[in-house]
């Protein structure tokens, strides 16, 4: 399976923006309408759109399902999405909406039943997103942080059924310093499933550093405000990659 670039599409009110290192008092936007980014991203290459409800991750319920079904219907290629998501009823409004794959997050620590029945429900339709500050999870759209280990919850939901999990360490994003390669590949590793890195991705060279652990189980990076801000270009991007593989 080839190395995969999500570009990331952060909803706040209705709207395409970014936050530093998860502070919703820092935020930029960058469009007005996310559909307009997200057709952007595909007509750029992108094989996958990643949206975030931020709202929704704040509320601990979805929010901004208009933007998000605009989104699914309109890019022409998959979505995977997360952001508050507590219910079955959740996940199966965002499916119906059109998206392909849905990301728990807090409820990963709050709610394990709900998790292991949307696994058995939707299998490789459910991804995990597990945050860490300092190698702690954090939920809550990043308000609270946990007690519990992101290596053993990976372990744990791992045995559960989950396939995928996206990584975020907190630290490195909205900060443009560059992946926690090691972490993340700690995560692969002890997960023994597919990891797709989120946070710091800044440069062409943390890609194709990414890339060079697709054997260790990283799948794929999500990229936010390096390609808002043009320090990376999409197209090149996958350029590079392509020549690399």
């Amino acid at each position: 399976m080839p190395f995969i670039v999500y570009p990331a599409i952060d909803i706040r009110g209705g709207k395409c923006v970014r936050l530093v290192q998860g502070d919703y008092n820092r935020e930029t936007v960058y469009r007005e309408r996310p559909e307009e980014a997200a057709l952007e991203w595909a007509q750029a290459g992108a094989a996958w759109i990643h949206l975030v409800d931020l709202d929704g991750a704040k509320e601990g319920r979805p929010v901004n399902h208009d933007a998000i079904g605009a989104i699914a219907a309109g890019a022409g290629v998959p979505v995977q999405c997360g952001g508050g998501l507590r219910t079955l009823a959740d996940v199966e409004r965002l499916l119906g909406l059109g998206v392909a794959r849905v990301i728990l997050g807090t409820a990963a620590i709050e709610d394990r039943d709900f998790v292991e029945a949307a696994l058995a429900a939707y299998g490789d339709r459910i991804a995990i997103g597990i945050d860490a500050r300092d190698g702690f999870v954090a939920t809550r759209g990043w308000l609270t942080t946990s007690e519990v280990r992101a290596d053993a919850l990976a372990r744990e939901l791992a045995a559960a059924g989950a396939q995928t999990f996206i990584f975020t360490d907190i630290s490195r994003d909205g900060m443009m310093r560059g992946p926690n390669v090691e972490a993340i590949v700690a995560l692969a590793q002890a997960s023994g499933r597919a990891v797709i890195a989120s946070g710091g991705v800044s440069r062409y060279e943390d890609l194709e550093r990414l890339a060079g652990h697709e054997r260790d189980g990283i799948a794929g990076a999500i990229v936010g405000k390096a390609l808002y801000t043009g320090q990376i270009e999409l197209a090149e991007a996958l350029r590079r990659l392509q020549a690399q593989a």
